[in-house]
C-alpha cells in the first residue's frame, strides 16, 4: 500500500502533458512530474518512488531519495525562512518545512540543524522539528551492556553530552569520558555502559575493558607504521598529551603498550615507542 512519506513501487497508468500518473491505490492517481520521469518507460511498468506533498498539498512522486526518511534524525541546512517557518534542504525539489512551533530557537539561513523528520498529524505533511526530546522512544530499550551503538549528539548539559542511540532512545556521555569537542548532529560510535533502573542510559565513546585495550593496540600499531616505526609518545608522556593524541587515559595507554611489548611487537624507550622489525 502506498503512503505519504514512504517509498513504493507503483504502476504507470497513463501519461499527460505534465508527467506520468501512477496507481497509488487508496491514495488515487499520483503524479510523477515530467522532470522526474525515467528515460525509458512503458505503460504498466513499475517505478520505485518516494511520495510526498508538493507546495500546494498535492500528492506527488519523485525518483529521488531524500537525505532522511520520516522517523529519522538528520543534520540539515536551512535554505530559507518565510512567514510560516524555515525550510531545509533534504534533497528533494520541495524543501522540508520546519514550522515555527517546531523550532526551539529561530532558524537562520545557511546554518545546519539537527532535526527529527516525521509526518505531521495535523496537516498530513512531512515536516521537521528541532524539539528532539519529543521524538525519543520511551519504551524499554532492547540494549545490553557493552553493546556497540550508533550515536548522534543532540545536546550538552553540565553532566555531559546527550546522544540519540540507534535512532530511537537517548543516553548520556559523561563529560569526564570525553576528550574532544562534540557538536550537535555529529555521528559516531559508542558503547552502552549502564542501563539504569530509572530508564536512563549511560554511554561511553570507548569499549570497556579488554575490548578497549585491543582496539587501542591496533590504533597504536597503525600510527607507528604511518610514522615510520617510531612515535615520541611513551609512559613518561603527560596524561593530557596522551589524551590529545589518542583520546584515552594514560593508564589505558600503558595497558595497550604493555601488551604490545609482551608480544614483541614494540620496544619501549625513554622518549617513545618503536615498532620491532618483525611486527
Amino acid at each position: 500500500m502506498a503512503n505519504i512519506g514512504e517509498r513504493a513501487s507503483l504502476q504507470i497508468l497513463h501519461e499527460k502533458t505534465f508527467g506520468l500518473f501512477l496507481d497509488g491505490g487508496e491514495l488515487g492517481e499520483i503524479l510523477l512530474p515530467r522532470r522526474e520521469m525515467p528515460v525509458r518507460w512503458s505503460l504498466g511498468d513499475l517505478v520505485d518512488v518516494f511520495l510526498y506533498l508538493d507546495s500546494e498539498d498535492r500528492q506527488v512522486a519523485t525518483l529521488k531519495a531524500p537525505k532522511v526518511m520520516p522517523g529519522q534524525f538528520a543534520r540539515l541546512k536551512c535554505v530559507a525562512v518565510t512567514g510560516v517557518g524555515a525550510f531545509l534542504d533534504w534533497g528533494l525539489p520541495k524543501d522540508l518545512m520546519v514550522p515555527f512551533r517546531e523550532q526551539k530557537v529561530r532558524m537562520e539561513i545557511g546554518k545546519n540543524y539537527l532535526v527529527h523528520v516525521h509526518l505531521d498529524e495535523q496537516t498530513g505533511r512531512i515536516i521537521a522539528s528541532t524539539r528532539i526530546a519529543r521524538h525519543m522512544d520511551l519504551t524499554p530499550p532492547d540494549f545490553h551492556l557493552e553493546q556497540e551503538v550508533d550515536l548522534i549528539i543532540f545536546g550538552k548539559t553540565d553532566l555531559g553530552y546527550k546522544a540519540i542511540i540507534n535512532g530511537t532512545h537517548s543516553g548520556l556521555i559523561f563529560a569526564n569520558e570525553v576528550f574532544q569537542d562534540l557538536q550537535p548532529g555529529e555521528a559516531l560510535k559508542g558503547y552502552i555502559t549502564a542501563l539504569r533502573p530509572d530508564g536512563k542510559i549511560n554511554l561511553s565513546l570507548h569499549a570497556a575493558g579488554r575490548a578497549k585495550v585491543e582496539g587501542l593496540e591496533g590504533q597504536i600499531l597503525a600510527e607507528l607504521n604511518a610514522r615510520g616505526g617510531f612515535w615520541a609518545l611513551s609512559d613518561h608522556s603527560p596524561a593530557d598529551e596522551i589524551n590529545a593524541e589518542l583520546g584515552v587515559s594514560k593508564r589505558t595507554f600503558k595497558q595497550a603498550t604493555g601488551a604490545l611489548w609482551k608480544r614483541g611487537q614494540i620496544t619501549i624507550e625513554s622518549h617513545g615507542i618503536r615498532l620491532t622489525p618483525d611486527a
